[in-house]
């Protein structure tokens, strides 16, 4: 009698879950793709402060960062210091394959630069503050902007509606419970 209490438990619970999925992912975060530099990537000509300043970073978020090894690695740097002044000489890590993904594990601040001094000087530099997943950013047109000689941080309204991607694992989630409840005799 217990086992298909724990198994009617099991399945409210599941059915639960696939309810908030299907709503949309309302209920549920979901992980943003950041490419630096849009179509650009991480280039000399891209201007990284124009195109950051229309983004919300959250925490789970993940960062690409597509670049060409002629122009340079990049390093993420520790501090405000180093960024401003483009010294990549202790970096917490240097970025060498051409395409690299960063998780936005942790809420804060986050600086990015590239190796070649003279590239990070004319503004191949990122500064990203990482918010909270549950973030939400105020309703101005454009909200706060802080400029650090020629990058800047922008505070911006992320995405309205989810991806196609939490659409297709609410329609995975219903198929597997209709599976499990087929399988069980339910």
């Amino acid at each position: 009698m217990a086992g298909a209490v724990t198994l009617k438990v099991a399945v409210a619970v599941l059915a639960v879950s696939i309810a908030a999925v299907s709503l949309g992912g309302s209920l549920v975060g979901a992980q943003v793709h950041h490419v630096v530099g849009g179509d650009r990537g991480w280039d000399p000509s891209s201007d990284l402060a124009s195109w950051s300043s229309g983004k919300t970073f959250r925490a789970g978020d993940k960062m690409w960062l597509a670049y060409s090894a002629a122009h340079g690695y990049i390093a993420e740097v520790t501090s405000k210091e180093e960024f401003e002044s483009c010294d990549v000489t202790n970096p917490i890590r240097m970025f060498t394959d051409g395409l690299d993904g960063i998780s936005m594990d942790n809420e804060g601040l986050r600086y990015f630069a590239s190796s070649n001094v003279e590239s990070c000087k004319k503004g191949l530099k990122l500064h990203v503050e990482v918010m909270p997943q549950s973030y939400q950013a105020p309703e101005t047109s454009n909200s706060h902007v802080a400029e650090s000689k020629g990058s800047a941080v922008v505070a911006a309204e992320g995405p309205k509606t989810p991806s196609g991607s939490a659409h297709l694992t609410a329609s995975l989630m219903v198929l597997s419970f209709g599976l499990l409840c087929y399988a069980l005799g339910i």
